[in-house]
Parts: structure tokens; sequence; C-alpha cells
């Protein structure tokens, strides 16, 4: 299983990933954050992305991918970082460790982490 991050899940969406992003996606089921949910939401609801979150084609979407609770051990793993950042990257980056699974991401401070378990194609 992969950990998307928000932006990776709108460019999987969106047709927009890099060849290597595909491949790797192509390869492993893949779970969000639940905080994604939130910022897809609210990125909608100002107008950044054109996305319905209430479609049904949104909700068969999503369907598929499995999604992680913003629970305690999330919450203070997010505070352990080597990194700081906003707090949704914070929670996206403490889901991956909790959970045990690799981040795709094209964040270059979270990329920079020597905790968070970063998922890498051999494509670019």
């Amino acid at each position: 299983m992969l950990n998307l991050d928000t932006h990776i899940l709108l460019f999987a969406l969106d047709g927009s990933l890099t060849p290597g992003e595909e491949t790797l996606l192509a390869s492993q089921p893949w779970g969000i954050s639940a905080i994604v949910l939130w910022e897809v939401s609210k990125l909608a609801q100002v107008g950044r992305i054109a996305i319905d979150t209430g479609s049904p084609e949104f909700a068969r979407i999503l369907s598929r991918v499995h999604v992680w609770p913003i629970d305690l051990a999330v919450s203070r793993r997010s505070t352990e970082l080597d990194f700081a950042s906003d707090p949704a990257d914070e929670l996206i980056a403490a889901t991956s460790l909790v959970y045990r699974v690799p981040l795709v991401t094209r964040d270059k401070k979270i990329r920079k982490s020597k905790l968070v378990p970063i998922a890498r194609s051999r494509i670019s």
C-alpha cells in the first residue's frame, strides 16, 4: 500500500503524474490520510481545483482508496518529525510513520526526511 499526499492524489485524478509516479501508483493499492479529504474539499471550495467532491464519480474513485484516520498516534507522531511544514503535510507524513507505509510526494522538505518512508520509483 502507498500513502498519497494531496498533490499526488490530485495529479493522479487529473492525469498529470510523471511516468515514474504512474508506474509506482500502478504497482500497489492507494491510501490517504483523512486530512487529504479535507484539503481536497477546501481546494475545491476556494476554486483552486475543479472537483465536485459531492459527485458520484468522486465517491466511486474514493471507494477504492483506503483512508487512514487522524488518531492519537498520528497526532502525536506529527510532533516528532525531523522537518517543519504545514499541519496537513505533517499529519500526512506521520500517517506513513504510524502505519508503516511509504509516502508518495513531491514535497522537497518531506523527501529530505530521515524518518518518513518515501516511495521512490526507478523511473523519473
